[in-house]
């Protein structure tokens, strides 16, 4: 039996070792020195606790409980594959919850979740690059469940001048303690309800151009070289 199976197979190993992934997180937090980049604008809906789409790349989660208000609801997407119930238990470290489903797995249902997390004035996570790729290529997912809510999507992305990036599809960033690190929020971006889909492919490449230059925001304010977007699927030939 392989290592992966030996520890999905063992429930105390699992929770052994998503509760010392989520002390590493903290580890790494709080030995660094973080600058936050606009902080108001998430900041003005949890004063007044109204719900929003956060949305990051796949390859920049491993520090995002941590950019989170302490106490605001949040339900974060996370796929149904055995890796993604390391994900969800390692999070509920940090008061989150999850919606378990993808586009490919249980989506639909987990539409429906987060349209009723959301129209109660909770907040969920998608990763609009997720679960497969390409990478930074956002996918109508998030779009979508702007539509149907009504909620604004709130991009974000986190650097650090001390990491190491895969070379995984995503270029996992993985974060290491006593660094400088970088938190950047971008401007909300609203779906209405009636948007065609050609207004919806529209928003769906402004979300996908507002991530990436947020990201590269946040890499060039810690002195790091910038991690570069999958090739566009969607892009003619040459």
């Amino acid at each position: 039996m392989s290592l992966a199976r030996r520890i999905a197979a063992n429930d105390g190993l699992r929770s052994f070792l998503c509760w010392l992934g989520a002390g590493y997180i903290r580890l790494v937090y709080r030995t660094s020195r973080w600058q936050a980049v606009r902080p108001e604008i998430p900041n003005a809906f949890w004063d007044e606790g109204k719900g929003f789409i956060l949305a990051f790349w796949h390859g920049r989660g491993l520090m995002m409980p941590c950019c989170w208000k302490k106490g605001a609801p949040m339900k974060m997407l996370i796929s149904q594959h055995r890796d993604g119930e390391l994900i969800a238990k390692m999070i509920r470290h940090f008061g989150l919850g999850t919606v378990r489903g993808s586009t490919k797995r249980g989506g639909s249902g987990a539409l429906r979740q987060m349209v009723k997390a959301l129209s109660s004035d909770a907040c969920v996570g998608i990763t609009p690059d997720g679960p497969q790729g390409p990478r930074m290529r956002a996918n109508p997912g998030a779009i979508t469940v702007a539509r149907l809510s009504g909620r604004p999507i709130l991009p974000v992305a986190y650097s650090l001048s001390r990491r190491r990036v895969l070379s995984s599809w995503d270029r996992f960033v993985i974060a290491f303690p006593f660094a400088r690190g970088a938190l950047v929020w971008g401007e909300p971006l609203r779906v209405a309800r009636e948007a065609d889909e050609a207004r919806q492919e529209a928003l769906r490449r402004e979300l996908e151009d507002r991530l990436n230059r947020i990201t590269e925001e946040a890499d060039r304010l810690v002195g790091q070289s910038v991690v570069k977007p999958a090739a566009d699927p969607g892009a003619p030939e040459r």
